[in-house]
C-alpha cells in the first residue's frame, strides 16, 4: 500500500520505528512530520497544543489535504496526532483512502492529559483505531469509534536485539537500571531501592528527574541522560537488572519498556500484573515484583546470580520473538483489520 504516515518523526521516536516497520514491509510511506508545525514561541506554542488550535494547526491540515490528492495513498496512518480536523479525516474518507488512528496514551483516564480537544472530536471519524488497553476500546467505542483493535505497544527489530556473543558482567556497568521517565511513584520506589544498598541508576530527561527526586538522591543516582536509539540499547545491554513499570496514572495493562528490554535480551525485573503474567512466564522469562520490598528481596537474589540472569533473559528473548511482541508482528494485526473492514464494504454494481 501507498501510506501517508503523519507523526513526530524525530530520531529515537517509537512512531518513527513503526514508520520504518512498515516501509520494511514492503509499503510506500508518504511521510509528515508534525515537529515542523510547531511554533518557535514557548508561550505561543504552548497554548496551541492545549486548545489544539491556530495558524501552525491549520497549517498541517491543508498540507495533509494537498499530500492526500497528490499522492492518492491507500491508507492515512495518524500516529498520536492530537491536531488533526474531523473535517481533514472525512475529506481522506471521501477520496476513498482508509484512515487509522493508532494512539497509545489514554484520552480518557485519570491522567487527565491535556491537547485532547480535536482529537476526541475526531473519533467518529477514522476507520479504525488502534489502542493498546481494554478500557481505551471501552471509551473509544463509547465515543462514536466505528472500529477498534487493541495491540500491544512492541520492540522493534532493528533498534532491539541482543549483544554481541560473549557479552557479560564484565561488560555491565550499571548494576539495578531504569531507563525512562518519573511517572507515578517511581521516583520514590527507586530511592528506596538505593537506601537499601543497591546500586541503582537512573536514565532518562534530566529536568524531570531533578523534579521528581530530592537534590541528594538526583546527585547520586541520575546519570548519562536520555539515552535514545543506540544509546538506548547498549544501556539495557549494560543493566545488570533491567526495572520496568507499569504507568498506572494511564491505565496501562503492560509496560512498553518490558517488551523493548526482552527484544534486547536484557534480564527483566517487572512490576507483576496480569498483563505481564500473560506474556512472560514468571521465574523463567522475567522476574516480577509487586512492592518495594519484594523488589529488594528479588535484587538480593538475582543481582549476584549472572548465571540466572542469563538464563532468564535468554528465555524471555525467545518468549518476545516466538510470541511476536514486536512491530513486525503487531502493525500486521492491523494491517490485517483493515484489509477486512475494506473486504466487508458493498460493493457497487455501475
Amino acid at each position: 500500500m501507498k501510506i501517508l504516515y503523519i507523526s513526530q518523526l524525530e530520531q529515537g521516536c517509537t512512531a518513527r520505528a513503526r514508520m520504518l516497520a512498515l516501509q520494511r514491509m514492503g509499503h510506500e510511506i508518504v511521510p509528515l512530520d508534525t515537529n515542523s508545525y510547531a511554533t518557535k514561541n514557548r508561550v505561543l506554542g504552548k497554548l496551541a497544543f492545549l486548545l489544539a488550535a491556530g495558524p501552525d494547526v491549520r497549517r498541517l491540515n491543508r498540507d495533509i489535504l494537498r499530500l492526500a490528492a497528490q499522492h492518492r495513498p491507500d491508507l492515512l496512518w495518524a500516529d498520536k496526532v492530537l491536531q488533526l480536523q474531523p473535517a481533514t479525516v472525512l475529506r481522506c474518507r471521501a477520496l476513498g483512502i482508509q484512515t487509522v488512528c493508532y494512539m497509545i496514551d489514554n484520552a480518557f483516564g485519570p491522567r487527565r492529559d491535556s491537547g485532547l480537544r480535536l482529537y476526541k472530536k475526531s473519533i467518529p471519524c477514522f476507520d479504525l483505531h488502534c489502542t493498546q488497553r481494554d478500557v481505551s476500546v471501552t471509551d473509544l467505542k463509547r465515543h462514536g469509534a466505528r472500529d477498534v483493535i487493541k495491540v500491544q505497544t512492541a520492540y522493534d527489530r532493528v533498534a532491539h536485539f541482543p549483544p554481541p556473543q560473549g557479552w557479560s558482567d564484565a561488560d555491565r556497568d550499571r548494576e539495578v537500571s531504569f531507563i525512562g521517565s518519573p511517572y507515578d511513584d517511581r521516583a520514590e520506589f527507586l530511592s528506596r531501592l538505593s537506601e537499601a544498598g543497591f546500586p541503582v541508576v537512573i536514565s532518562g530527561a534530566e529536568r524531570a528527574w531533578k523534579k521528581a527526586l530530592a537534590p541528594a538522591n538526583f546527585a547520586k543516582l541520575f546519570r548519562e541522560g536520555e539515552l535514545m536509539e543506540d544509546a538506548y540499547r547498549t544501556g539495557i545491554w549494560r543493566s545488570k537488572i533491567n526495572l520496568s513499570f507499569l504507568t498506572k496514572s494511564n491505565q496501562d495493562e503492560v509496560a512498553h519498556k518490558s517488551f523493548e528490554i526482552a527484544g534486547c535480551c536484557g534480564f527483566l525485573m517487572v512490576e507483576r500484573c496480569e498483563g505481564h503474567l500473560s506474556r512472560f512466564v514468571e521465574d523463567k522469562e522475567a522476574v516480577f515484583f509487586s512492592t518495594v520490598e519484594e523488589c529488594i528481596r528479588k535484587i538480593a537474589l538475582y543481582l549476584p546470580d549472572e548465571a540466572a540472569r542469563e538464563r532468564i533473559a535468554r528465555a524471555g528473548r525467545q518468549r518476545a520473538e516466538r510470541s511476536g511482541y514486536h512491530n513486525d508482528h503487531q502493525l500486521r494485526l492491523i494491517l490485517d483489520r483493515l484489509q477486512s473492514l475494506r473486504d466487508a464494504q458493498p460493493t457497487t454494481n455501475n
